[in-house]
Order: C-alpha cells, then structure tokens, then sequence
C-alpha cells in the first residue's frame, strides 16, 4: 500500500511540471526558433486541446486495459514526449507537446478514479496528497526554470528536458507497482458492478462540469496575463514574476486541507460559497490596481484556487458511486474543463486588445467566480449522479 502511494505521489508531480516549466523559458524559446508570438503562445495551449480530446475516452481504456496499465503506458509516451519536445526544431517541440498533454490527460482523468478504488475511507487525504504534490511541483518548476537555463548552462532545451527524469523515476516505481498487483490479481478492482449511466444526460454531472471549468478557465487565464497586468501596474518584471510563484504557492496548504474537510462534511456548499468569495475579492483587488490590494488580491485567489481544484478533484469521487463512474466524471468535466481553459487566456487578451484596458476582461473572471457559486451549489449537494 505504501509503494502505491508512493506512486500516486510520483505521478501527480509530472502531471504540471512539465507545463509550468514552460512559461518562463517561452520567451527564450521563442527567440531560439524564430516563432511569432502567435505560435509561441500556442506551446502552451496544444496541452489543453489534448487534455480536452483524450480525456472522454480515458475511462473507456482503462475498462478495456487495467487502469494500471493504462497509467504505465501513459508514463512512458510521457517520458518520450519530454525528451523529444528538447530535441531541435519545431516539429519535435510541437511533437513531444502533444504527447506530453495526452499522456498527462490520461494521469488526470485516472488518478481521482484510482483514489476512490484504492481508498474509499480515505479519499478526502489522498486527493490532499496527490493534489499538493502536483501543485508543489508545478510551482517549483516555475521557479527554477530559468535558473537551469541560465546559471547552469542547459539552455530551454535542458531545463525542459530534465523532467524526464521525474517521469523516468515515476515510471520505475509503476512498474513495480503494476507488476505487484498484476501477481496479485488486483488489477481491476473487486467493488460490485453499478449500472452504466450516461453522464452527459446527467444534471449533476453537469453542475461539477462547469465547476470544473469555470476555474480552469480562471486558473490558466491568470498564470498567462497575471504578470502582464502587474507590470502594467506599476511592477516591474522580476516582482510580477514573484508574485505570480506567490499565487501558485498559496494554493498547497488549502489543497491538502480542503479535501479533507469535504470528505467530512455532509454536503459541500458552505466551501462553494467560500470558493466565491475568494475569487470575487481577489480578482477585485488586482482589479484595483494599488500595489497593495494587488498583492492581497493574488493571495486571495490563489488561496480560491486551492478551495476550486481540490473541490473540483472530490466531486469526481463524493457524486459518483465506483470507480468506473468517477473516471467518467473525471473524463467528462476534465474535457470541457479544459477546453474552457484554452478559450479563457485568448479571450481574455482579445477583450484587452478591443477596450485596451484589463477592466473589462477581469470583470469576466468576476463572472466567471459569481458563475462558480451558482453551478457550484447544485455540485456541492449530497447527491450522486443519475440521469434525471
């Protein structure tokens, strides 16, 4: 039990470090390449196309495969693409890309399933572990990117390619984890059958949907421009930075404890309720623009988006009754979720572009949060997901 743990721990942390790495370094990238800034943004955005494609037919594979095996493959096209994205030439950046985004789409969709399979009395504590060790890994990533970059050496090239060997380390440890329960005969799980439904017919399945999505959309809008609206405030480009590290550092304490206290309480809307009020007077504060109502705002919301994800993450186990069923949850808001995602950051610039100021597109993050509260309300109720 213990080296499934390990596991799980191993693979949550390749599930952002390689993304996060990224935005840093685009700049150097894109210099090194000779790609317009058009193109280089679309580095960050292929992932999130992936995510949403692959991730409704994650659950399909996993029935038909093993979970295990699924999550073993995963690992190795995961390895592969972050070595062959550091090779030269475009074609191998945008390559490596997409499979890198696929196989990170199966690890998402799997591990809530794995949880619950694994871990029904525990499930609020292992969301806690897995979440805080993708999101620590995705802020330490963001922060040493450059460092590897430059003060070693290595180049775009080897700051992206050293997390081949947290995947390749990852995968030494599946493997025997895999191999363990193959032996064992466990690589299905022993829970009784429960009836097929169809969760896109589903109103519950819907609500944690776009829950699911509104605070993707707000996430990964804020990782692309919050600096840029930072530095149009007044702060130069090393503190937007920072503070862009603060905001994704705030989020780890609040997704340990959160899943914890909404796998112990009845139903979840009172954290709903709170979800919103975090985003709404962060966003607020950056909306503000005073040096000091900004900082206080990028706390606020990353401490909203420690309540958002790790919300998001339960109710793909608490609305669902098997494992099977949580994949497909995970499956179905995982994919929209991540298509709003990879519309936000590109709307967001275009209302910036068409009004030239940020009042206009933060105010639609402000909706975005006020949206979360009301489709969060029906997610958070104590109920499971039927086809009403």
């Amino acid at each position: 039990m213990w080296l499934l743990i390990i596991g799980i721990i191993f693979i949550a942390a390749n599930l952002r470090a390689p993304l996060t790495s990224i935005g840093p370094l685009i700049t150097s990238i894109r210099d090194s390449l000779g790609l317009s800034n058009t193109v280089a943004g679309t580095i960050t955005t292929v992932p999130l196309l992936a995510f949403a494609l692959l991730s409704p037919f994650v659950p399909k594979l996993s029935k038909r495969f093993g979970m295990e095996l699924v999550l073993l493959t995963s690992l190795l096209v995961l390895t592969v693409g972050i070595i062959l994205r550091s090779l030269a030439g475009v074609g191998a950046l945008f390559a490596g890309t997409i499979l890198l985004g696929l196989s990170i789409a199966v690890c998402n969709v799997l591990l809530p399933s794995l949880i619950k399979q694994n871990f029904p009395q525990k499930i609020g504590v292992m969301t806690g572990v897995y979440t805080v060790s993708m999101n620590l890994c995705g802020a330490i990533a963001s922060g040493v990117s450059i460092p590897i970059s430059s003060s070693l050496g290595l180049g775009w090239k080897g700051a992206l390619g050293c997390w081949g060997i947290l995947s390749f380390l990852t995968i030494l440890i599946w493997t025997q984890q895999f191999n363990n329960r193959r032996k064992a005969g466990q690589t299905e799980n022993n829970e009784h059958h429960t009836r097929s439904i169809n969760l896109w017919r589903s109103r519950i399945a819907w609500k944690v949907t776009l829950f699911m999505g509104l605070q993707s959309f707000i996430y990964y809008t804020l990782i692309t421009w919050l600096p840029e609206i930072l530095q149009q405030q007044g702060l130069n480009s090393n503190s937007a930075g920072w503070l862009l590290s603060l905001m994704q550092f705030v989020i780890l304490p609040f997704t340990f404890i959160v899943p914890i206290l909404a796998g112990r309480m009845k139903n979840q809307r009172l954290l709903v309720i709170i979800t919103s009020v975090l985003f709404t007077a962060g966003i607020s504060g950056i909306l503000n623009g005073s040096t000091i109502l900004s900082l206080l705002g990028v706390i606020l919301v990353g401490i909203g988006g420690g309540f958002a994800f790790s919300l998001a993450m339960m109710f793909f186990s608490l609305r669902t009754q098997s494992s099977q069923q949580a994949a497909e949850l995970s499956g179905m808001a995982q994919s929209v979720g991540y298509l709003l995602a990879a519309v936000g950051p590109t709307m967001f610039g275009l209302l910036h572009d068409v009004t030239s100021s940020w009042t206009i597109p933060l105010l639609m993050l402000i909706v975005a949060s006020i949206l979360i509260l009301i489709f969060g309300m029906d997610a958070g109720k104590n109920e499971y997901v039927s086809v009403e």
